[in-house]
C-alpha cells in the first residue's frame, strides 16, 4: 500500500486505516451448558423440576420488563417488517438524538429469528428420580430484541438480546463511529458520509483516534449496556453462580481508505485492479497472501469474483476459507481495500476472549494488504505480460517514461531479452549452444510446402526455391538452388500401387443383415 500511495500521491488527499464493522457475541459463562442450567434452577433458584414452564417464566419476565422500559422512557418499540432495512428505518430517531446531543436507547425492534435455546423432554423410561428431565441444546425460532443505542464512547451501536435461555447477546459496532466521537471530543473539524471520512482538519489526529480503539474500551461499554438492558438476576443468584459474560469476535472488518481529490481516476484504477485481480490472483497467490498452505482438504471458499450490490457499485472479492479481501469505490470520492473475517481460526487466532486475539489481528491486515498488491520483479518489468490486459497508464508503467512503445523496432533494442546482447538468457537451458546471430525483424516470404515439392530425406540442408522476382521478365523461370529430386534409401522405397479395383462410388455399402430382416425394421 505504501507503493500505491507513493505512485498516486498527487491524486490523493489523505489515507487512513481503521476497524470498520465489528460483530461480537456475548455468552453467560455460568449458563451455557445444560448441566449448568439444571444446577442453577435446582440448587440456586430452588425449583423442584426443570420444566418448560420454568424456562418460559424467565422469558416472559424479561419481555415484560422490556415493554415496561420502553413505556417508561418513551422509546418506540415495533415489530420488524419483512424487506425493511432496520438501520434505514431508525435514522429519523437517531437524527433526533444528534440534535439534542443525547445518549441512550432511542429505538427497540422485535424480530423472530433463530437462536440457541434448550429443549426439555421427559425420559422415555421411568427413572428413580421422578423429577428428572433431559435438557439438550437446540436451534429454535423465537423473539429477539434489538436495542438501538447512542453511546458516549462507541457512538451508535446495536445490541441484540435473545429472550430465551441462555440469553445470548450480539453487539454490532463500527470503528468509524468511535473515531467520530473522539474527533468531536477533541474539537477537530471533519466531514463524514456514511462510514467514511471525506475531509478532516488533522489527518494525524484522525489516525491516532483510529488506533485508540482497544479491547478494554469495548469491554467496559458492553458490560455497561448488558447490565442495563440484559436479563435480570437477583443478588443471591449472582453471588452463588458466575453470571458474568465473556465476549468473542464473530466478524471483524479492517479497511484502508484512499481519499482522492477528484473522481475521474478512481473508477479507472478500480477497473484496472479488477482486471489484474481476476487474471493474476490465482488460488496459490491467495493462499500466499493469507499465509496458509493450499491443500485438498481446505474448507470454505477459494475464488475471486466481482459482485454488484444493491447500491449499484461493484465489489471485487477474493475469498479464502471464511475470510475475504474486497475492494470497491464509493460516492466517487474514495477507494477502499477491506479485509473481512468471519472466523479468526483462518488466521491462526483463537476465537476466545477479546484481549487474547484482538491486538494481534490489528496488525495482521497491514501485512496482508501489502502482500496482496506486491508483484515479483520479473512480473513487474515484463511488458509482454500486460498486452492481454490493455495498455498501461503513465502512473502504472514501471519502466522509464521515455521508453519506446511496445512492438516498435526500437523497443526490441531496449528489451532485456534481445539475442545479440545476451547470448544465454536465464530462461535457456545451459546445455544448449548459445545463439548469437542477429535475427532480422523483417520476415522473408517463402513459398508454401505444396509448391516446393518433395524434400531430400537425410540431406543436411533443406531444399529452398526462391520466389520469382517482380522486376524480372516473365519469360525466365526461377533458379533452383538445390536438387528437387527425392533421394530414397532401399528401406524407404515406396510401396507398389494396389492392383485391386476400387469400389465404384455409387455402389451401396454391404450389409450383413438378410434381405428379409432389412425389409422389416420393426422386428429388430
Amino acid at each position: 500500500m505504501e507503493l500505491f500511495t507513493k505512485l498516486f500521491s498527487d491524486l490523493l488527499v489523505f489515507v487512513y486505516h481503521c476497524f470498520d464493522r465489528v460483530v461480537i457475541h456475548g455468552y453467560l459463562s455460568g449458563l451455557s451448558r445444560p448441566e449448568q442450567v439444571v444446577h442453577f434452577f435446582r440448587q440456586v433458584v430452588g425449583a423442584p423440576v426443570v420444566s418448560k414452564e420454568v424456562l418460559s417464566e424467565r422469558t416472559a419476565d424479561y419481555q415484560n420488563w422490556v415493554e415496561a422500559f420502553a413505556r417508561n422512557h418513551n422509546i418506540p418499540i415495533e415489530w420488524a417488517e419483512k424487506g425493511v432495512r432496520k438501520e434505514d428505518y431508525v435514522q429519523p430517531w437517531l437524527r433526533k438524538m444528534l440534535r439534542k446531543n443525547a445518549y441512550g436507547v432511542y429505538f427497540i425492534f422485535k424480530s423472530m429469528e433463530q437462536g440457541p435455546s434448550f429443549r426439555v423432554t421427559v425420559p422415555k423410561f421411568p427413572t428413580k428420580d421422578p423429577t428428572h428431565r433431559i435438557l439438550a441444546r437446540q436451534k429454535s425460532r423465537f423473539t429477539h430484541d434489538y436495542f438501538y443505542i447512542r453511546d458516549e464512547v462507541l457512538g451508535p451501536i446495536v445490541m441484540r438480546v435473545a429472550t430465551f435461555f441462555p440469553f445470548q447477546t450480539t453487539y454490532y459496532l463500527n470503528g468509524h463511529s468511535f473515531i467520530e466521537q473522539e474527533l468531536n471530543r477533541a474539537k477537530i473539524g471533519f466531514r463524514k458520509d456514511d462510514n467514511a471520512f471525506l475531509a478532516v482538519d488533522d489527518v494525524t489526529a484522525l489516525q491516532a483516534a483510529a488506533d485508540k480503539l482497544s479491547p478494554a474500551i469495548i469491554r467496559e461499554r458492553l458490560d455497561y449496556w448488558t447490565l442495563i438492558l440484559g436479563p435480570k438476576f437477583s443478588v443471591k443468584e449472582r453471588q452463588r453462580i458466575n453470571l458474568s459474560r465473556f465476549y468473542s469476535i464473530s466478524q471483524v472488518e479492517y479497511c484502508r481508505n484512499f481519499i482522492f481529490k477528484r473522481n475521474f481516476p478512481i473508477h479507472k484504477l478500480f477497473e484496472r485492479s479488477c482486471e489484474l485481480g481476476l487474471w493474476r490472483l490465482t488460488s496459490h497467490k491467495i493462499s500466499d497472501i493469507f499465509g496458509q498452505r493450499l491443500h485438498r482438504r481446505i474448507s470454505g471458499k477459494l475464488a475471486t469474483v466481482i459482485d454488484q450490490i444493491e447500491h449499484g457499485h461493484h465489489v471485487f472479492r477474493a475469498y479464502f476459507k471464511h475470510a475475504f479481501l474486497k475492494q470497491y469505490e464509493k460516492f466517487s470520492r474514495y477507494l477502499r481495500n477491506e479485509l473481512c473475517s468471519n472466523n479468526l481460526k483462518d488466521f491462526g487466532l483463537s476465537p476466545g476472549e477479546i484481549p487474547g486475539h484482538y491486538q494481534p489481528f490489528r496488525f495482521l491486515p497491514g501485512a496482508v494488504a501489502q502482500r496482496s498488491r506486491r508483484l515479483s520483479t520479473s512480473a513487474a518489468y515484463r511488458p509482454t505480460d500486460h498486452h492481454r490486459l490493455g495498455a498501461l497508464s503513465r502512473h502504472q508503467d514501471p519502466r522509464d517514461p521515455h521508453h519506446p512503445p511496445d512492438g516498435s523496432s526500437l523497443a526490441r533494442w531496449h528489451s532485456p531479452w534481445w539475442l545479440d546482447g545476451q547470448g544465454d538468457p536465464p530462461s535457456r537451458p545451459h546445455h544448449l549452444r548459445p545463439f548469437r546471430e542477429r535475427v532480422s525483424s523483417q520476415p522473408t516470404a517463402l513459398r508454401s510446402a505444396q509448391a516446393q515439392g518433395s524434400c531430400a530425406i537425410g540431406a543436411r540442408r533443406l531444399p529452398l526455391r526462391l520466389p520469382p522476382h517482380h522486376q524480372r521478365r516473365g519469360g525466365r523461370a526461377a533458379l533452383s538452388l538445390l536438387s528437387q529430386t527425392a533421394v530414397w534409401t532401399p528401406c524407404q522405397q515406396p510401396l507398389p500401387s494396389s492392383t485391386r479395383c476400387p469400389i465404384p462410388p455409387k455402389q451401396p455399402p454391404r450389409n450383413r443383415l438378410s434381405s428379409r430382416r432389412q425389409g422389416h425394421p420393426i422386428s429388430r
